[in-house]
């Protein structure tokens, strides 16, 4: 029986896009043991995974360096799959003694690997998708795949009935962004929320500790705050139950496209053919019209972008309206 390791420590984005290839792994090694090296925090998006092994370790520290490197010398595995691929993860496979070290880079340690380089315009999953066929498997689904277990939808279901929720009768969205990251956040959700919510649509808000002051500030006016309410798994089970969801470019976007709705993402200071969600491609809402502030060295905090401001809570409501998702409002159409 062979013992296989992946190795995906972050972030959770993509964490959530490499699932997808986690469970095309899986599949392709019938009756082996299968293991996920993975950060602390994402442990638990892997809970109620069937037939997986994880083991969680701290993302920084020598000490945990060096305990992460005995503990691989002792499983003695025989294929790595470098999911990571950082220098960090190159050393892990390089110290692990596994005979067949997939990674994401023509570079020592890896013996199977994509013939060139990422390139810039690249995404990720197509990235993924290069290290499976260098490795002779097969392309994985286009989808991330996110178990829910059962107390986690017992739980969903209970905050839904709480709050006198139906399925398909709300949204789902995410209006902050990493604290690094502000000029992701897109500023025209309270405009958004208000006419959803016109339209017989309730607006809930996700996300976590650090969203808690821009959620509140947009429930306050409209919608559900529900920032800190779910976990990992339990976001995802709760967005199944939504009608559609609209957020920023963030982790929670990826997490939300595992739930199979439409995911509306805005994008504007990052690339989004590199960043989008899984099967969500089409729905990118991106602004075409360059942006100057996005050419600086400041480009993440800067407050005088163009771009994402750029895109009218007018033309979301039209894109909706086009996929079938909203009719139309009588009052825009005069």
């Amino acid at each position: 029986m062979k013992r296989v390791l992946v190795i995906k420590l972050g972030a959770l984005g993509d964490v959530v896009i490499a699932t997808s290839a986690l469970r095309r792994i899986q599949l392709s090694y019938p009756g082996s043991e299968i293991w996920l090296l993975t950060a602390e925090a994402f442990a638990p998006l892997f809970a109620d995974w069937p037939g997986l092994h994880v083991h969680a370790t701290p993302r920084r520290g020598l000490r945990h360096m060096l305990q992460l490197l005995r503990w691989l010398r002792e499983q003695r595995f025989d294929v790595i799959f470098d999911l990571q691929s950082n220098d960090r993860s190159a050393l892990l496979c390089a110290c692990s003694g596994a005979r067949m070290r997939v990674g994401n880079h023509p570079r020592f340690p890896y013996t199977h690997h994509p013939p060139t380089r990422h390139a810039s315009e690249e995404s990720g999953f197509t990235r993924l998708q290069l290290m499976l066929q260098a490795a002779g498997l097969p392309e994985a689904e286009a989808r991330p795949c996110v178990p829910v277990g059962d107390q986690e939808r017992r739980s969903v279901q209970a905050w839904l009935q709480q709050q006198a929720l139906e399925d398909s009768r709300f949204v789902v969205m995410h209006a902050g962004a990493s604290p690094r990251w502000p000029a992701k956040r897109w500023p025209h959700y309270a405009r958004l929320a208000a006419a959803l919510e016109q339209r017989g649509l309730r607006v809930v808000w996700l996300g976590a500790a650090a969203d808690r002051s821009v959620n509140g500030e947009l429930a306050r006016a409209t919608g559900i705050d529900a920032t800190d309410c779910f976990s990992i798994g339990a976001l995802a089970e709760l967005a199944r139950h939504a009608r559609f969801a609209v957020t920023n470019d963030s982790g929670p976007m990826h997490l939300l496209a595992a739930a199979g709705i439409p995911v509306y993402a805005l994008f504007g200071p990052t690339d989004w053919r590199r960043a989008h969600a899984l099967g969500q491609r089409e729905r990118v809402l991106a602004n075409p019209r360059p942006c100057a502030a996005c050419s600086r060295a400041d480009r993440a905090t800067a407050t005088d972008h163009s771009c994402l401001p750029g895109i009218t809570a007018v033309e979301v409501l039209a894109r909706l309206e086009r996929d079938g998702l909203l009719r139309p409002d009588p009052a825009l159409a005069r």
